[in-house]
């Protein structure tokens, strides 16, 4: 990153508890080429496809909330569940900008392993791989059971995940991401450290904000440790969490998947 007179460097290192803390401020950015109106379109798609009567969703980890407004776009009405509460403010944000002041939107402050809400839905998401940062059996099955809780009879949970056996055969990779607006800058490094025997992947950020303004840079360390799965596990707990599996395919392209599949995309049906 180019010198600057006025640079100003401080750094903040975050626990794996507290991701998406600084990170979320910039969250958005660095995701900007991610096509969110597709995912949402091949969503609704799987939605219609093994639930066609659906009309509501719950979203956990819904996020800044662009899959939320997306899918209210495609006739849903969606309610998120996010810990964050700096994608909190920007997910109700949205919701304003959009308009989506009545019934079809809204956002609650909560844990997905946790959260206990006083209403059913019809289908349950939970994308861009939430269930991956469950990183223990007890929080992937307390995630599968706040999902089983919240939907009607015959409803379905659709979810993404890492999938083991592409991380194991292709390996994570360090990666550097740059994007731009009309304030900052930023860099982002991601350092991957693979846990083979815990199934997990400690993915190191070091994000370097540049002020475009003043040229100050800003610095931030986070980790954000994520898990990958096998089939017969996730055949397993939905067992166990009272569900069915109706699908499962490569995320986005409906295909079979294997070693060279990162995403696996899993449709649950309530027993």
């Amino acid at each position: 990153m180019p010198e600057s007179k006025n640079n100003t460097s401080s750094e903040k290192i975050v626990s794996s508890t507290a991701v998406f803390a600084d990170y979320a401020r910039y969250y958005d950015l660095l995701y900007r080429d991610k096509d969110y109106a597709a995912e949402a379109e091949y969503v609704a798609g799987l939605i219609h496809k093994f639930h066609p009567a659906a009309q509501s969703i719950l979203e956990l980890g819904s996020g800044t909330g662009k899959h939320a407004c997306l899918l209210v776009d495609q006739g849903y009405r969606v309610h998120g569940i996010e810990l964050s509460q700096e994608m909190l403010v920007q997910s109700q944000s949205l919701a304003i900008k959009k308009n989506f002041t009545d019934d079809r939107l809204s956002f609650t402050a909560g844990d997905i392993r946790e959260i206990r809400l006083d209403k059913r839905f019809d289908a349950v998401i939970a994308l861009f791989h939430v269930i991956s940062y469950q990183t223990t059996n007890k929080d992937v099955m307390a995630a599968f059971q706040t999902a089983r809780h919240h939907l009607k009879p015959g409803g379905i949970f659709i979810f993404d995940i890492w999938y083991g056996p592409a991380v194991l055969t292709q390996r994570p990779e360090v990666r550097i991401k740059r994007m731009t607006d009309e304030k900052i800058e930023v860099t982002r490094l991601a350092e991957p450290v693979l846990h083979p025997n815990e199934n997990l992947v400690d993915v190191n950020y070091h994000v370097f904000v540049r002020h475009r303004e003043t040229g100050s840079v800003s610095e931030l360390k986070e980790t954000h440790i994520m898990r990958y799965f096998f089939q017969p596990e996730i055949e397993f707990l939905a067992q166990a969490a009272g569900f069915t599996i109706q699908n499962t395919e490569e995320w986005q392209t409906s295909k079979s998947f294997g070693t060279d599949t990162w995403s696996v995309c899993f449709c649950f049906q309530a027993v």
